[in-house]
């Protein structure tokens, strides 16, 4: 597990941690009739992935989806060489419960964005692969804690969206899309001002670039 850190690392990629699948975790088999024995999550933070992202092939193709791209392309031959399929955050429809599976290795909690909230890094954290062995792993939690929100009494993330589109309701995707379609010029467009106003993880948070980057994906692929 070290070298296989150590290897993401290299490559603007963290290892998160990881489990034995059990009943319930939703897990696919490595193979037909063969199922994963254990899974490794794999994440990213923007403040290490982009300086690599930004000079690979896919950040100036001009084809879709150039992060998704760089992605299956760099962490493929990482878990192959450890023996381990890896599957994606964006493979499907179907997806895979990625979010169950960080709730099972720890250190997260849901937060009002919709998003889950990383007790070291905030809403920074982003998810990306998970690598599945067919070798049972034993638990492996870097970050064991909670997650941030379940003790947070102010939620300044609610207060701070401009629009009001976070409520006990959740998030109200629709209001926060017509809010950014209406106004080109909010500073919403270099990034989410609910993520940015989240307390923790702030020295994680995302420059206006990588920001704007996100922000420009999340409109596309509403339209």
């Amino acid at each position: 597990m070290a070298d296989i850190g150590a290897a993401l690392a290299r490559a603007g990629f963290r290892l998160l941690g990881g489990f034995a699948p059990e009943t319930g975790d939703a897990v696919p088999d490595i193979a037909p009739g063969g199922p994963a024995a254990g899974l490794m999550l794999v994440g990213s933070l923007s403040s290490e992935l982009f300086p690599h992202f930004s000079q690979c092939a896919e950040a100036r193709d001009g084809a879709p989806d150039p992060l998704d791209r760089h992605t299956r392309r760099v962490l493929t031959p990482i878990a192959e060489a450890a023996g381990m399929t890896p599957v994606f955050v964006f493979d499907g429809p179907p997806y895979h419960p990625f979010q169950r599976w960080a709730l099972r290795v720890g250190g997260v909690s849901p937060s009002p964005m919709g998003l889950l909230a990383h007790e070291r890094f905030g809403p920074w954290l982003a998810l990306r692969a998970a690598f599945l062995s067919p070798e049972r792993l034993e638990a492996v939690a870097p970050f064991p804690g909670e997650g941030p929100c379940p003790p947070c009494a102010d939620r300044p993330c609610m207060s701070a969206c401009p629009v009001g589109a976070l409520g006990p309701g959740g998030y109200d995707v629709p209001l926060c899309l017509a809010y950014l379609s209406e106004n080109p010029e909010a500073s919403c467009h270099t990034g989410c001002l609910a993520r940015h106003a989240c307390p923790v993880g702030r020295a994680h948070a995302q420059g206006a670039m990588e920001g704007a980057f996100h922000m420009r994906a999340f409109f596309k692929g509403a339209f």
